[in-house]
């Protein structure tokens, strides 16, 4: 009887016709550096920077060249050029598919020319969303096209660099672009010409070991890695511990391998200036 008289009773639920509200996919960003959690269009208009910390958020190639370029606009070159399979690596035709699914990309690398404060330039601009930036035959082969096309129009290069290294499915193929580009820089600087590097995060291994650390300005974005083997390697070769802050652009700066390290915000207009230091102005007789 009291069993019967304390027993909770069931009662039936109806389904609520109202659908649930989820949080849309991409509406927040959480800074990897300092966990603030902002909203991604808050983010978008900080250029990707957070406003707690300064951390700066990768970019692809097209987002980067939006702030960069004036009006955001670039002629693309070579803009069709695909990456095959020489070596018929295992797995590689498939990977190549699904970055450019992933990525929107058919490389890692867009070049073009466009103009930055109203200088005329031809820049190349590397994507860490494509095959982690990795270095193969196409990107070295539009970058070294992009030489080319500045040499022969007398244009200043920019590259923003950012890369984990040389593509290895492609073996000595890719290793060889190393060559290929440095070889292009150095005609294309012999006869004059204007290069500046922009190396972002991170910029590591065969990218860094060759045209991104050639430039005649070497700049590069607070806090990004640069370097060539990772931390881990070199530990394991010296058997020494390498400091916190080990190939950073901040560590790179105080030893002698950047000229500046320059905050987005700032990028643009450093880079307006450099051009306009090294234009070749026409002189204009005296009474004329």
């Amino acid at each position: 009887m009291f069993k019967d008289l304390f027993h909770k009773k069931k009662y039936a639920t109806v389904p609520s016709e109202r659908p649930k509200r989820d949080i849309p996919e991409g509406l927040m960003n959480k800074c990897a550096k300092c966990g603030n959690i902002q909203y991604s269009k808050e983010l978008e208009k900080n250029l990707k920077v957070c406003s707690s910390c300064g951390h700066h958020f990768r970019l692809n190639a097209w987002e980067r060249i939006q702030m960069i370029m004036d009006d955001g606009r670039l002629t693309e070159f070579d803009a069709d050029m695909l990456s095959e399979d020489p070596l018929g690596f295992p797995g590689y035709a498939d990977k190549l598919e699904q970055q450019k699914m992933s990525s929107g990309l058919k490389d890692a690398v867009v070049t073009g020319e466009g103009e930055i404060g109203g200088f005329p330039v031809v820049v190349a601009v590397m994507s860490f969303d494509f095959f982690s930036g990795s270095m193969g035959s196409v990107v070295g082969e539009k970058i070294t096209r992009a030489i080319e096309q500045a040499h022969e129009k007398q244009l200043p290069v920019i590259i923003f660099s950012t890369s984990g290294g040389a593509r290895m499915q492609e073996s000595i193929l890719s290793l060889m672009q190393m060559a290929k580009t440095s070889a292009a820089l150095a005609k294309f600087q012999g006869a004059g010409g204007l290069f500046i590097s922009v190396m972002t995060d991170p910029t590591m291994g065969g990218v860094t070991a060759s045209f991104a650390s050639l430039g005649d300005y070497n700049l590069a974005e607070p806090g990004a890695l640069v370097g060539f083997a990772g931390r881990i390697v070199i530990e394991q070769t010296i058997r020494q511990k390498l400091p916190d802050n080990f190939q950073t652009a901040e560590f790179n700066m105080q030893h002698g391998q950047l000229d500046m390290v320059v905050h987005r915000k700032e990028m643009k207009s450093v880079l307006t200036k450099l051009l306009d230091m090294h234009m070749v102005k026409e002189v204009v007789p005296h009474g004329g």
